[in-house]
């Protein structure tokens, strides 16, 4: 009988299939462009 897989299994599995990047220096890179972004003054 196959044991039931968590929910951060499934999401972890899900990543590995996507070839997500675990690189937390890419991850600062992204999160830095993100937040240098300005909203746009139309937008509620």
């Amino acid at each position: 009988m196959e044991k039931q897989k968590s929910q951060s299994d499934k999401f972890k599995e899900a990543a590995r299939e996507l070839e997500a990047d675990q690189s937390e220096e890419r991850w600062e890179k992204r999160l830095k462009k993100v937040l240098k972004s300005k909203p746009d003054p139309r937008r509620p």
